[in-house]
């Protein structure tokens, strides 16, 4: 079964929590601090494969979760890392967090982290100074990554098929690859997009053949929004037109208007243009055929063929590869001229800068007033604190003390005994 889109719950595995523990050994009689720090959480990672065409497993399994870290231990032994989890996916996957597309798999082996797995805590055995002889610290571990993802599949491929329903693209398909769609005599035999590998001389072209098109599928009618976009990545668009359609013409324009309403892109890609079942029409028919349709084709080389008997057939696919070979080829300089200009340097804000940056507002809730505290750094010590241990929230006070963030409080109105927010846990201002 062929499914090209599908949501999951990815998780990202949470670290481990560090370890408060102490030596406890014979003739020692004040041991040191010794507990661990946890281990990371495991990443979930996307695999692009040319093993998958479907996206259907994510149907059956919609959950896809990490291993977390262990906690540390006694002795300083940290605790193990989660194993990531790997994730195999059809080439041409892309995944949206939002609607933001955070990973685009489009080459074999391609690998991805899409979810990071969160830090180990720190266990006390970290905190041990010469002030703090026997500290009772040690971090929580972090929360991975958390979210519901939307896969979306775009084949990818030389060679795109498009047509009117029954124009003979699943007939050509058949004959020219290894490909075996179903073909009838009726309109909408194919429902769901099918791959095929066609060789020519020494090389060889990947075609997709999708369900026909009719006048509105760019808006969904015969669900054709859903079949175009297996046709966006292809190099080259193949447009078959039946040689016994009544206005040649028309059904040309009617297909071009669709691929253009679709996507402006999709409309600019370059095209091969065939005439196919010419086996049952003289060949003044099918001069008069190719030559209106010539008319309106503009640039695009126009070629009449039978895939039943087998004409034509080796000109066409010849002039395909021919123009999917130019595109590859002009892919590749512009990819090299990208990574040529890679190397040109760029100010923007320092990223430790960004990470140091923090912002407070106060807000009401009833007759209680908060100090809510955001920014990157100070909520990761935050999520990191063990609220319950009374050293390790006042740890915390005096991270927020070393980066201005408690002079900031008291200069906006906040006393000791001010509640303070900083992502889900509240504390007062000074211990209390």
């Amino acid at each position: 079964m062929f499914v090209d889109t599908a949501k999951v719950f990815v998780q990202a595995g949470r670290g481990g929590d560090g370890a408060v523990s102490f030596r406890h050994e014979i003739y020692v009689d004040k041991g040191g601090p010794d507990g661990g720090d946890g281990g990371r959480g495991g990443d979930v990672i996307f695999v692009a494969t040319e093993n998958l065409n479907t996206l259907i497993d994510f149907r059956y399994k919609p959950e896809l979760k990490a291993e977390p870290g262990q906690a540390g231990a006694k002795r300083d032994r940290h605790g193990k890392s989660g194993a990531p989890l790997y994730v195999k996916v059809p080439m041409g996957t892309i995944v949206r967090v939002d609607g933001e597309v955070i990973a685009d798999l489009t080459q074999n082996g391609q690998e991805i982290v899409v979810a990071k797995g969160g830090d180990g805590g720190y266990g006390n055995a970290h905190f041990k100074s010469s002030v703090r002889q026997a500290p009772r610290i040690a971090e929580k571990g972090e929360p991975g990554d958390v979210f519901e993802a939307e896969l979306e599949l775009k084949l990818l491929a030389d060679v795109g098929l498009v047509g009117f329903p029954n124009a003979g693209k699943s007939t050509f398909l058949s004959v020219v690859s290894n490909a075996r769609p179903e073909i009838a005599d009726y309109a909408f035999t194919t429902l769901t997009p099918n791959l095929g590998v066609a060789d020519i001389d020494d090389g060889s072209l990947l075609i997709a053949d999708i369900p026909g098109l009719i006048e509105g599928a760019s808006e969904g009618k015969g669900l054709g929004d859903a079949f175009l976009r297996h046709v966006e990545r292809t190099a080259v668009i193949l447009h078959l037109i039946d040689a016994y359609s009544n206005d040649i013409a028309d059904a040309y324009t009617t297909i071009r208007r669709e691929l253009a309403a679709y996507s402006e892109e999709l409309a600019e890609r370059p095209e091969v243009i065939a005439l196919t079942k010419i086996e049952g029409l003289d060949d003044d028919m099918v001069a008069m055929q190719k030559e209106a349709l010539e008319k309106v084709a503009g640039d695009s080389p126009v070629f009449a063929l039978s895939s039943q008997a087998h004409v034509g057939l080796t000109d066409v696919l010849r002039e395909l590869r021919k123009e999917v070979v130019a595109i590859r080829e002009a892919e590749k300089a512009e990819d090299k001229t990208e990574d040529e200009d890679e190397g040109v340097a760029v100010i923007s804000l320092n990223q430790e800068d960004k990470a140091l940056a923090w912002h407070i507002k106060k807000v009401s809730e009833g007759e209680k007033k908060i100090f809510v505290v955001k920014g990157h750094k100070i909520e990761k010590f935050a999520r990191r604190t063990q609220f319950d241990n009374y050293e390790g929230v006042n740890r915390l006070r005096d991270i927020m003390k070393k980066m201005g963030i408690t002079h900031a409080l008291l200069r906006d109105g906040a006393e000791g005994d001010s509640v303070i927010r900083i992502g889900a846990d509240e504390f007062t201002l000074l211990e209390q």
